[in-house]
């Protein structure tokens, strides 16, 4: 069984706890599979960040992994976590229309919470903020693969510039301040994952760390 792991607090050398700023996993991604599942979701009803007042002009998200007790409710609440702790999670109907995305799922070893997809639409940014509690040292771990990129979308995480690339799949601690600029004039789409640090995922994440 792959049990939750907690790090003992230790700064980094921005100040926070919770292992590295950002770092490169060393996990395959079927790109062409990934982007091909994705241009299909493309059609269909993704919904605005909740968080207005976060961003400027288009954030949206598409759903595929919520909390078990609203799969069947309205997208804003499967798409977004609104302060109801819990550890019961299910895939939504979307997610059996995605081999590629759940072969990529199977190969992380450890429990998985929130999975979506957020796109941020050209020439649109999202304002410096943090997500409280979530990084290694709390034992949790947020995952992001990059479907569509391109050198114009600037993803800043403490002062520093995460050189992420479509088709990796990157860590990085959502508690430091955060920000992203989509200077291109296309949409960036990336795959999301939050995730229970289990001991194989954490070693991952320490042999990939980039900024630590």
């Amino acid at each position: 069984m792959n049990m939750p792991l907690r790090l003992e607090s230790t700064p980094n050398e921005s100040g926070t706890a919770g292992g590295p700023v950002f770092s490169h996993l060393d996990i395959p991604v079927p790109l062409a599979l990934l982007q091909s599942e994705v241009s299909q979701l493309m059609a269909r009803n993704w919904h605005p960040h909740v968080n207005r007042g976060d961003y400027d002009g288009g954030w949206d998200v598409m759903p595929l992994r919520c909390q078990k007790q609203h799969v069947n409710a309205h997208p804003i609440l499967q798409g977004f976590a609104l302060n109801a702790a819990t550890d019961d999670w299910d895939d939504l109907p979307t997610m059996e229309q995605c081999p590629s995305i759940r072969q990529l799922l199977n190969q992380l070893e450890c429990p998985l919470k929130s999975v979506r997809l957020m796109r941020l639409h050209a020439g649109a940014s999202i304002r410096p903020h943090r997500d409280r509690g979530l990084h290694l040292g709390c034992g949790e771990a947020r995952l992001h693969v990059p479907v569509w990129t391109n050198p114009d979308v600037h993803f800043i995480v403490a002062c520093h510039e995460m050189p992420m690339r479509a088709g990796e799949v990157w860590y990085f601690n959502a508690d430091e301040e955060h920000a992203v600029v989509n200077h291109s004039q296309e949409a960036r789409t990336h795959l999301v994952m939050d995730c229970v640090a289990t001991p194989w995922l954490v070693r991952r994440i320490q042999g990939g760390a980039l900024c630590a």
